[in-house]
Order: structure tokens, then sequence, then C-alpha cells
């Protein structure tokens, strides 16, 4: 034993050859992990492409009940716990709640809003005591609001606090499936409804001014009721649409779901201006993300080259990025009552 040789060092390393062979065993079985895991992502990614844009469109065309909350987002409420048939809750102290049936079966919510000047009158007073201010000389606004929320939704009341401080009578509502108010939602549905709370306050007050102010997807609401009275030589005082759009295609092009929209929707809610004959004012603020700014100013050139407007007043009243206004911010206006004032004096000047 003594005579044997030891090994040197340089004999004892492994040799070049079996580190590479090691070094490519080990990068092929980290690339087949690799790929086992991209394969897995990849999937998981085609099933969700399949989902959104395949199987959720597929199953929407075979519900249009789908279609329609889409669209309306009656169910969603905010803020969810508001007690509608307590509009002092929202600091609305001169603001009655009642309920109206505009067909069997279905009860809508509806509140009145007085003048602010009545304010004090107002306090503890009945539904019939309500009913009977709506002969005074103040003007009337029907407010027709747009998707989601209800007739308590904090903007709206904000906007019902000015108009009563300019002297407006507010009379709002819930249509059908929204809030408080009983049955589904649905274009003639709405429609009927406002159809019915303008007939109802007409009969209150007489000859005395009544004006429809519609925002956001109540523009399209607005104007189906518009053209209809128009259509029958009863048209209201004048028309305000706020955020209007053109149509829910183009409306729903910058929006999520704006495939399903154009191909699977069927119902429209056209602005149809072209049978609209009385005055007309649109307010769209230039940063609104729901609505966008380039519709309301589409709208308005519809409306200032159509022959049924012949002779009517026509405005477009833009508001700039900088006011931050978006969508449903523009009753925070200062200049808001001057536009108002301006619009609706020039076109009835007693009021």
């Amino acid at each position: 034993h003594r005579g044997r040789l030891q090994n040197s060092p340089e004999e004892e390393r492994p040799l070049p050859h079996k580190i590479v062979c090691s070094a490519v065993l080990l990068l092929t079985k980290m690339l087949l992990c690799f790929r086992r895991g991209l394969m897995w992502k990849l999937r998981r990614i085609f099933m969700w492409l399949f989902g959104v844009y395949i199987a959720i469109p597929f199953l929407i065309k075979l519900c249009p009940s789908i279609q329609a909350k889409l669209v309306f987002l009656n169910f969603v409420r905010v803020p969810y716990f508001i007690d509608l048939k307590k509009p002092q809750d929202q600091g609305l102290n001169h603001t009655y709640n009642f309920y109206l049936q505009p067909e069997e079966g279905i009860n809508i919510g509806v509140w009145h809003t007085v003048p602010s000047q009545l304010w004090k009158e107002a306090q503890g007073k009945n539904q019939e005591w309500y009913e009977r201010t709506l002969q005074s000389a103040h003007p009337v606004m029907l407010y027709l609001h747009g998707n989601a929320g209800t007739r308590g939704g904090d903007h709206r009341v904000q906007l019902y606090k000015v108009l009563s401080s300019l002297g407006y009578h507010v009379v709002t509502f819930d249509y059908r499936g929204w809030g408080d108010s009983e049955g589904s939602p649905s274009e003639r549905g709405m429609t009927a409804d406002a159809h019915f709370l303008y007939q109802w306050v007409k009969q209150k007050i007489a000859k005395k001014p009544l004006y429809i102010w519609g925002h956001s997807l109540g523009t399209g609401v607005a104007t189906n009721l518009v053209r209809h009275l128009c259509d029958r030589g009863t048209p209201p005082d004048a028309l305000i649409l706020e955020s209007p759009f053109t149509n829910i295609r183009e409306e729903a092009k910058s929006h999520p779901f704006s495939m399903v929209i154009d191909f699977f929707f069927f119902f429209l809610l056209p602005t149809s201006v072209n049978h609209i004959s009385c005055p007309l004012l649109i307010l769209h603020a230039e940063d609104d993300t729901v609505v966008p700014f380039h519709l309301g100013k589409k709208l308005y050139n519809m409306a200032a080259q159509s022959k049924s407007l012949n002779g009517h007043k026509v405005q477009f009243v833009p508001f700039p990025v900088t006011l931050g206004y978006r969508h449903k911010f523009i009753y925070r206006s200062p200049e808001l009552p001057q536009i108002l004032s301006d619009f609706i004096g020039t076109t009835h000047p007693h009021v």
C-alpha cells in the first residue's frame, strides 16, 4: 500500500463534459417546468378571454333581462340604507314622499320638493297641502334621473336643492324597478312612468310653466317623452338635457361590454331631437367619462339643424375640464342659476 500513488487534485475534479451535461440536464428540467407553468397561465388567460368575449355575451344574448340590467343598473342602490320615505334624512325638509300608480299593480315612489321660499310653511304639512302649492306662481321642474341609484342619490338631492333655491317646484320619482318603485325596468315602462307623472303635474298646475330635466340615461327617457308630447301638439315649456347621449349604442362604446351592447342589445333609447318642438338646453362637462362630451356636442349639432326646432331656442353649454364636474357634478357650477335664468327667461319672460 505504501507504493500506491495518491491521486492529484486535478484528477479528482469532474471532467468538463460532465459539468456541461449536468448543466444541460438542469436547464432542460427548468425549461420543462417553465413550459408547464406558461401553458397553465396561457390556458387560464384563454379561458378568461373565452368567458368574457364569448360565453358571457352569448348568455346575455339569450337573456334580455341581463341586457337590461347592464344598461339600467337599477339593482345598484347607492346609498343602500337610505329610507326613501323620509326625504328629510337627506336634508330635504320641504319635500313630501308619496306613491302613484301609472298602471295596475305598479306603484312608483315620488318626491315633491317645494321652492325654498316655502320651507317654513312646509313643515308638518300633508300631501294635500303640497299638491295645493303647485297652483302657486312658481314654475315646476320634472326631473328624470339616470341609471343606478335612486331619487335619493346625493348628486340628485343637491340639484333639487339648487332648483328649489331658484324658486322651482321639483317633482322627481323612481322609474318602475328602481328604488322602492314596483315592477321591472324597460324603455317603454320608463317612458310610460314619465308620461304619467307629467300628466299628473300638468293637471295640478293648469297653464303654469312646466319644464323637463333629464340626466344621463334620463335624457333618453326625457326625449322620448317630449317627442310624444310634441307629436300630440302639447309640448312642455322647455327641455333641459344634462350629459345626454345620441343613442345607447354610441354611449356604450366607451364602456366595458360595449361589444355586447353593439351586437346583442336590441332596444335602444334614441334621442329623437328631429321630432321636438320646444326650447332645448344641453349641459355637458368636457371631462365626462361616463357619457363622452362629443356625444352631447353631436346631439346639439343635430338639434341645431332640426326643422322641428326652427324658431325655438337651442343652446349648448360646455363646462371646461378644469372645473372637474365630470358626469354628475354640474349642479356645483356657480353659473348654473344664471344659465337657467338666461335660458328660461328668454323663452318665458314671466318666469
